[in-house]
């Protein structure tokens, strides 16, 4: 049988393979968790579970969005939202109504400080405890008689739930989509070192998440489902695709419309996801970034694999992959970043793009290929100038 396309060529290293025996040297894998804890050491303080009580009221001018939360994180407690990296033996769910301040700048999160203030900041309006019958009842309350549509976003590797929470909120506000936001958690360890654990705990939630999108695709209310994986997240959104198939749940991957944002996956694990998945319509959505530091280092510490967040959409191998795999591969490298690492560009992606579409009267992003997403919004197909349609050959 033919593979689909053939691996790639490791790229050359970034740094410099530290000796495992030298004496007075140290193993790269501390070297790349010293040098970012370092830079994320001048970070400020990370949210604690203290920003999900609820304040008294939002003000005027603020907005307000409604996220669904299903996750695979413990309790802290009983009947309480607040939730540990602990991993619970079956779901939690739950729903948060956010306040977005009136000076919100698109992109970023105003966190709030000792003193919620909802005229300056994100703040928890309210929170509800539910269960699984309930949360399906409230989706389909939201989605009214006419039909929407479901977002999943599914988050990525160190990050706590306060901050998958507020982020999507926030996408949820700046892309101004009518979907209903639903928050898929997983237990990360919300740490630098906790590489290796996150990525037990996806694994963990491969058959939660492929239960949640199936709850969500029986739906009559729920017209499409759109998910999207960020980061180690698109490893555990392609795993459970590959199961969906793989138990022949056809008609739930017929509802789902899949974006993976910088993914964390090697790309010859990727070869073998796409093969068993096969050709989603519309075409799966990979957003790529050459100078995604964070992939990088993960790159380093999978021996120098290449990451599927990197892919240079300039190579006609990557091109081919496109069109014989029925990929979108978008390079939004050109898009300004919310992090030191370029790793977060999806969040501007999200905004931008959301303005754009409305405005050509329908996705000028519909078909396979390789594109290029400039500055001003505009799809274009890199290194060539025919707008809008997938890359040939040279």
């Amino acid at each position: 049988m033919t593979q689909p396309f053939t691996p790639i060529a490791r790229r050359r290293p970034f740094l410099r393979r530290a000796s495992m025996t030298g004496q007075g040297t140290a193993p790269l894998s501390f070297i790349l968790v010293g040098f970012l804890a370092f830079v994320l050491s001048a970070c400020a303080s990370r949210p604690g579970p203290e920003v999900l009580t609820p304040v008294a009221a939002a003000v005027p001018g603020a907005r307000t969005v409604t996220v669904y939360v299903a996750t695979t994180r413990e309790r802290a407690a009983p009947g309480q939202n607040v939730f540990t990296a602990g991993r619970s033996p079956g779901l939690n769910y739950a729903e948060f109504t956010i306040s977005i301040p009136p000076g919100h700048r698109p992109g970023e999160i105003e966190w709030p400080g000792a003193a919620p203030d909802p005229a300056t900041s994100f703040v928890t309006l309210n929170q509800t405890v539910l269960d699984e019958a309930a949360f399906r009842k409230r989706i389909g309350g939201r989605t009214g008689s006419g039909g929407r549509d479901a977002g999943v976003f599914v988050h990525g590797y160190n990050t706590n739930f306060q901050e998958a929470l507020f982020r999507l909120a926030q996408l949820s506000a700046d892309s101004q989509l009518d979907t209903v936001p639903v928050l898929f958690a997983w237990p990360s360890e919300a740490a630098i070192t906790g590489y290796v654990a996150d990525r037990e705990a996806v694994t963990y939630s491969r058959d939660y998440l492929a239960h949640v999108l199936t709850l969500l695709a029986q739906e009559r209310a729920v017209r499409k489902v759109a998910v999207i994986g960020h980061s180690m997240g698109g490893w555990l959104t392609m795993e459970t695709l590959r199961q969906l198939r793989l138990q022949g749940r056809n008609e739930v991957l017929s509802r789902l419309q899949v974006v993976l944002a910088a993914p964390d996956i090697d790309l010859d694990v990727f070869r073998t996801q796409v093969a068993a998945i096969g050709p989603m319509s519309p075409p799966m959505t990979i957003l790529v970034s050459k100078d995604d530091w964070a992939l990088a280092a993960s790159s380093r510490l999978s021996g120098g694999r290449e990451r599927v967040g990197t892919l240079d959409v300039a190579d006609a191998r990557v091109q081919a992959i496109a069109r014989q795999q029925g990929l979108r591969v978008v390079d939004i490298s050109t898009l300004s970043s919310p992090d030191s690492f370029n790793h977060d560009r999806f969040i501007s992606f999200a905004a931008v793009y959301s303005s754009v579409a409305p405005r050509s009267g329908a996705d000028p992003l519909r078909q396979a290929g390789a594109f290029v997403f400039n500055t001003a919004g505009t799809v274009l197909s890199a290194p060539f100038t025919l707008v809008g349609q997938a890359l040939a050959s040279p």
